[in-house]
């Protein structure tokens, strides 16, 4: 009886042994997961304070440090060239390129937009059938007048489209025609009195990019305009043969759109 007694004994103690083990397991797998779940968790917030306060600071920077290192005018030459081929601002031109590559010729997107003004290949190709120009590969967009010469026609084109509004142009040149045009139609944003907060918070990269654009261009528009070059194009010589250039232009646009540019107007591209 004793000795039956001292197996129990022995057995209980083995299972009370393998329960406190289990649950010290247990309690160091949960203590690890824990202490992982902190540690992202410490990352995520790190990171993204780091960047806020990057932001903070380059914005800060800029009240003190002279505009022409802040706000450069690098290839000037093209971008005036092209402003005045196609009747488009220099300063909206210097705006996108100081947003979009900083004025780095040889960058690259995640997306796959290409050059100082960041043209993605459907835009390109867009670009290069209404100029009818069988002469540039995609490749070129890394040269830095091809890449200016399809960019400022493309801001031309947004331009005129949108009757001029700066906003409504850099809101297209973001997230495309088709999405603008869809806000437009079902009420989201108004033509004429349009508000950046009235953008979808699910599109706020399009809200930043837009504000950091009038940001740059409230810049450009000083720098140029001491200069001179701001206002470059002579206006054209009648009504109406503005009204037929117009024409032409939506024609044209339209018969190219409906064949090939709707996957380009869903795409929406981060800065």
């Amino acid at each position: 009886m004793a000795a039956k007694t001292t197996r129990r004994a022995s057995a209980t103690k083995r299972n009370r042994k393998k329960k406190n083990s289990a649950r010290d397991w247990i309690a160091v797998v949960l203590g690890i997961a824990f202490a992982l779940g902190i540690l992202l968790l410490t990352i995520f917030l790190l990171k993204r304070g780091v960047n806020q306060g990057l932001e903070d600071i380059n914005q800060k920077a800029e009240k003190y440090v002279p505009h022409g290192f802040t706000y450069p005018t690098d290839y000037e030459e093209y971008v005036i060239k092209y402003c005045k081929e196609y009747h488009v601002d220099p300063v909206l031109v210097f705006s996108v390129i100081k947003v979009e590559s900083s004025f780095k010729p040889d960058a690259t997107s995640d997306v796959g937009a290409r050059g100082l003004m960041q043209l993605m290949e459907d835009a390109y190709d867009w670009v290069k059938f209404r100029l009818d120009d069988d002469s540039e590969s995609f490749e070129d967009m890394y040269d830095p007048e091809t890449n200016i010469k399809y960019g400022a026609y493309y801001l031309s084109f947004l331009m005129d489209r949108y009757d001029g509004s700066i906003d409504l142009t850099a809101a297209a040149y973001h997230c495309g025609m088709g999405q603008v045009d869809s806000w437009l139609e079902d009420g989201t944003i108004s033509a004429e009195k349009f508000d950046v907060k009235d953008i979808p918070k699910e599109n706020d990269q399009t809200s930043h990019y837009v504000n950091k654009i009038n940001e740059a261009y409230s810049a450009y528009k000083k720098i140029l305009s001491e200069r001179g070059l701001d206002s470059i194009f002579e206006e054209p010589s009648s009504a109406e043969e503005t009204e037929s250039a117009e024409e032409q232009e939506s024609e044209a646009y339209d018969d190219y759109y409906d064949e090939t540019y709707e996957d380009y107007n869903d795409t929406e591209y981060i800065y």
